[in-house]
């Protein structure tokens, strides 16, 4: 967007799509009431967010493609719609294979949006308050998140069935489509040739792209991590019941929610390089501070601070890497959703590491991944990206 006027009337629908995408975190306390229902493993648990995630390694370059080609907001509507679908499926049938369809349909859907969403953001807000704005997306995103755990304990309390919060996202979806669609946005289209999976791979040779793409994998590697272990870590290491614990997750995504909102508004006066560093840097201090945690009061204290250096981690990548290449936004969002994956990688390596090693050496794999990214944002500072 050239001009400095914000149209909220455009804004708004494309917030609401962000809200769509993070239906996804809901995966965080299914994992545990699907557990609990079929009577599973710790390491088959998680493959209800490897069905989610592992999408984004599959279709995320073809999205952006396809979006390059066809407009982002027809495949803006496509990922809703495709969410919206996959949420009504267990209220059909409530089985442990229904779960895994569910969340594949969720996992494509979220891929599309996911891709789509933040360079259409680009085109509805001004250049220079695009970071700005890519946090308080994300700030929108965690108010879903936050609801999303406490919806699920709501409906199984009250209603003794979770999967209730599954309707009201479907709902969500299809309202979220409709609005969309009747929206009109002027999308930017490059005077080069459309993408291609060649030009698209191609960015990878720019040690910098590779070097963010690589910190996108761990960022949601670690974001999921906790979401789908913090009631397991609760429990298992403080005795609270599924529901106390479970509530623990809303606790991390309340910390996400303001880190976020927050960094919305500190974005406007330092650059999103140093940013990095120090919000990275408070995400090792939450992570290290639950290994050390004596009682369950101060593992939420440190599950907070995790989240609040964890909040800004994704849109800060991102934006300094659509920064680098603007005319290839397309591309560059398709590899970084792709790098998304990293949400079905490390929550199982996370699970494997739990059972073989312990509670303590699974905390300490978020760890080294957070020592990555601490890296990555030195080297941003290195290149001098804004």
């Amino acid at each position: 967007m050239s001009n400095k006027t914000i149209q909220v009337s455009k804004v708004l629908p494309v917030m609401l799509s962000f809200i769509v995408m993070g239906f996804v975190d809901i995966v965080g306390v299914s994992a545990g009431y699907v557990k609990q229902d079929f009577n599973l493993s710790n390491t088959l648990a998680q493959l209800i967010p490897s069905m989610a995630f592992i999408w984004f390694f599959l279709l995320s370059v073809p999205t952006g493609i396809l979006q390059d080609r066809y407009g982002k907001r027809f495949i803006i509507n496509v990922g809703m719609g495709v969410t919206g679908l996959g949420m009504l499926l267990p209220l059909v049938s409530y089985s442990f294979p229904v779960m895994l369809a569910t969340f594949v349909l969720l996992g494509i859907g979220n891929t599309i949006v996911q891709v789509a969403a933040n360079p259409l953001l680009q085109d509805v807000v001004p250049g220079s308050r695009f970071a700005s704005f890519m946090s308080f997306s994300q700030f929108i995103k965690a108010i879903c998140s936050l609801l999303g755990p406490i919806l699920a304990t709501f409906f199984a309390s009250r209603y003794g069935d979770w999967k209730l919060v599954l309707t009201v996202y479907a709902v969500t979806s299809f309202l979220a489509v409709l609005w969309m669609y009747f929206t009109p946005i002027a999308e930017a289209k490059p005077e080069r040739k459309p993408a291609t999976f060649a030009s698209c791979f191609r960015l990878l040779k720019s040690p910098f792209i590779l070097l963010m793409v690589v910190g996108i994998f761990f960022v949601v590697g670690c974001d999921v991590g906790m979401n789908t272990n913090i009631a397991y870590y609760l429990k298992t290491a403080f005795g609270l019941s599924l529901e106390d614990a479970s509530l623990g997750i809303s606790v991390y995504f309340t910390a996400l929610m303001i880190g976020r909102f927050s960094g919305a508004v500190i974005l406007n006066w330092i650059r999103p390089g140093r940013f990095l560093i120090l919000t990275t840097l408070i995400a090792i201090i939450g992570l290290i501070g639950m290994i050390l945690a004596p009682d369950a009061l101060l593992a939420r204290v440190f599950i907070f601070i995790t989240g609040l250096g964890s909040a800004n981690l994704f849109p800060l990548i991102f934006t300094i890497s659509l920064e680098k290449m603007p005319d290839r936004a397309n591309e560059v969002s398709g590899l970084m959703i792709m790098a998304v994956a990293g949400g079905a990688v490390l929550p199982l390596v996370v699970g494997a590491v739990s059972e073989s090693a312990g509670l303590t050496a699974s905390l300490m794999v978020l760890v080294a991944a957070m020592g990555y990214i601490l890296v990555a944002g030195f080297l941003a500072m290195r290149s001098k990206i804004k």
